[in-house]
C-alpha cells in the first residue's frame, strides 16, 4: 500500500462551531496512530476553527472553484482554502457532479487549480447502480479516471509527494447503508490502478486509492485489509468521534 492509509471525514453540509469538540477529540485520538493519515473536510465556514483546534491531522475543503478570483458569487478558490488553513481538498463527489452538473473536465480544471495552488487533491470517482447493473461499471470509472485526474505534466510532482487520491465511491452505496461487495472494491481498485499507471507511469503506483460509501465501524476493517485499499472517504461516520475514531483505529494499530 503506497504511503500511509489515509482515512478522510466529510463532513458535507453539516457541522457548527459546537461541532469543533467532536474534531478535537478525533484530533487526540489520532496522534495515538502515526502510521494512519487522518483528515476532516467540514464546511467552509469552519476550515479556520478547525484548523485551529487540531494538530495532529489534516484539514480539507470540500470542493473549490477552477479560477483563481474572480467574480463568482458564492464559490470559494483553492487559494482561500490554503490562506484559511486547508492543505487538501475533494473535487468531483458524486453529488457535486450531479447536484451542480459538473463534468470530468470541470472536475479535472478544479483538481489542477488545487494542485497549483499548494494543495492535495482527493478526486471521486464512481458509478450509478444502473451503469453497474448494465455491466459498465469498470468502464465508466476508467473514463472518469482518464478526464477528471489532472495531466502528467500538472500533477507529476504531487503524485511522487503522495498528494495526489482517489475515492471510488459507488453512487448506489453513499449514505445508502449499502456497501459494494469486497470483491467488487478490489476488482474496481485494480482497474482505477491500471488507469493510473497508464496516465502517470510507474509513480501511479503512489496515488492512494480510498474507499466511500457508508462505510463504518462495522465494515471498515474488513474493507481497509482488501487488496489495493489504501484508506477510506467517510461520509456520515465522520461526524462524531464515537463513530469515526473507530474506523482510524482499523486502518492502523495502537492504543484504542
Amino acid at each position: 500500500m503506497p504511503h500511509r492509509p489515509y482515512i478522510v471525514g466529510n463532513w458535507k453540509m453539516n457541522g457548527s462551531r459546537a461541532m469543533l469538540a467532536e474534531a478535537r477529540a478525533i484530533d487526540r485520538a489520532a496522534a495515538r496512530y502515526p502510521d494512519v493519515q487522518v483528515a476532516l473536510a467540514p464546511p467552509f465556514t469552519l476550515i479556520g476553527a478547525l484548523r485551529e483546534a487540531v494538530t495532529a491531522m489534516g484539514v480539507g475543503g470540500q470542493d473549490c472553484h477552477a479560477q483563481a478570483k474572480g467574480a463568482h458569487t458564492g464559490d470559494v478558490s483553492a487559494a482561500m482554502l490554503v490562506d484559511t488553513g486547508a492543505d487538501v481538498v475533494i473535487v468531483g463527489h458524486s453529488e457535486r457532479r450531479k447536484d451542480h452538473a459538473e463534468s470530468d473536465a470541470v472536475v479535472k480544471a478544479k483538481a489542477e487549480a488545487a494542485l497549483t495552488a499548494g494543495l492535495g487533491i482527493i478526486v471521486c470517482v464512481g458509478e450509478t447502480l444502473e451503469e453497474r447493473d448494465a455491466g459498465k461499471a469498470e468502464a465508466v470509472v476508467a473514463g472518469q479516471i482518464d478526464h477528471s485526474l489532472p495531466s502528467a505534466d500538472v500533477a507529476g510532482d504531487a503524485v511522487a509527494a503522495g498528494k495526489v487520491a482517489v475515492a471510488y465511491e459507488p453512487v448506489w452505496a453513499i449514505g445508502t447503508g449499502r456497501v459494494a461487495a469486497v470483491s467488487d472494491v478490489v476488482a474496481m481498485h485494480a482497474a482505477i490502478r491500471e488507469r493510473l499507471l497508464a496516465l502517470y507511469g510507474e509513480t501511479g503506483a503512489k496515488v492512494r486509492i480510498l474507499y466511500g460509501g457508508s462505510v463504518n465501524a462495522g465494515n471498515a476493517a474488513e474493507l481497509l485489509a482488501a487488496d489495493g485499499v489504501g484508506g477510506a472517504l467517510v461520509g456520515g461516520a465522520s461526524l462524531t468521534a464515537e463513530a469515526f475514531l473507530p474506523i482510524v483505529a482499523a486502518a492502523g494499530t495502537g492504543e484504542a
